[in-house]
């Protein structure tokens, strides 16, 4: 029987590489460097500029190597001095006691209230005449023009034959899905009244507990028409003031233009040379 004799080989010494592919010693593409050039580049192909195969196509990589220079910006006294005196924290405390003695760009809300506008529209309201009569007429243009349908009016003649309402909803439900009211504030309702009648106050302040709260009657709306009436004129006096001065500027300006249209047109020498042609 024959005996087979494992012969262990000759461990042989590991050759150490000759070039070892790292970071910084990759050179890096020709291309990769930024330029002041914008825009594609066209390359002429043509023969390559080194025989190394390694560096074929791609620049020296210890000459495009950016080292940062030290050189520049604050010296080791200057931050050694920052840090030992704290000069950053001083400086943004400064900061900081420069705004705490400037006057205050808030309010204590709500016991302060920041003004509003004439145009704010808040809460509805319906007007009385100063005897004491409806204003309301119950024309239905504010139901017709309503664009989320929040409006229902319901109206009679009377024994002197004036028709007034008997029934003015302006319903402000919430909606389930986006939890909001359905009246958009809009405005056109007060727009479209002839003998401004219904009006959207400077209140903001409505808010409820229950749901049934927010469909408003007429009673309702004649309350708040009765506790913001002052307020209600004084808004409509100086926007129909407003709306006068700016309906006279327009007038002034539309007759300006016209007047330098006309002298332009006048004083034109081609046109006079034409007109003189024709008169001849």
């Amino acid at each position: 029987m024959r005996h087979l004799t494992l012969i262990r080989p000759a461990l042989q010494p590991i050759v150490p590489r000759t070039f070892v592919r790292t970071l910084i010693t990759t050179p890096p593409r020709l291309l990769a460097t930024p330029s002041g050039h914008t825009g594609p580049q066209h390359i002429t192909p043509g023969p390559p500029k080194s025989p190394n195969p390694l560096q074929t196509g791609t620049q020296d990589a210890i000459s495009a190597q950016k080292y940062p220079d030290y050189s520049t910006g604050p010296s080791a006294i200057d931050k050694a001095s920052q840090l030992l005196f704290l000069t950053e924290i001083v400086r943004g405390m400064w900061v900081v006691f420069e705004q705490f003695f400037r006057p205050p760009y808030t309010i204590m809300y709500p016991f302060e209230k920041g003004p509003l506008s004439a145009r704010f529209r808040g809460e509805h309201a319906l007007r009385r005449y100063p005897n004491g009569e409806e204003r309301c007429i119950a024309c239905k243009l504010c139901e017709a023009i309503c664009p989320a349908q929040a409006i229902t009016i319901e109206s009679e003649a009377r024994e002197d034959g004036s028709r007034r309402t008997t029934r003015y909803g302006c319903m402000l439900t919430l909606q389930k899905d986006i939890d909001m009211t359905k009246c958009i504030y809009c405005g056109f309702c007060q727009e479209a009244c002839p003998v401004d009648a219904i009006v959207e106050t400077q209140n903001q302040e409505f808010s409820t507990e229950t749901r049934e709260e927010l469909l408003y009657n007429k009673e309702k709306l004649l309350l708040n028409g009765d506790r913001a009436e002052a307020e209600i004129a004084a808004n409509l006096q100086s926007e129909h003031a407003l709306e006068d001065s700016m309906w006279e500027e327009d007038v002034h300006a539309r007759y300006h233009g016209y007047k330098m249209y006309q002298d332009t047109l006048y004083n034109d020498p081609a046109r006079n040379d034409v007109l003189s042609t024709c008169m001849r």
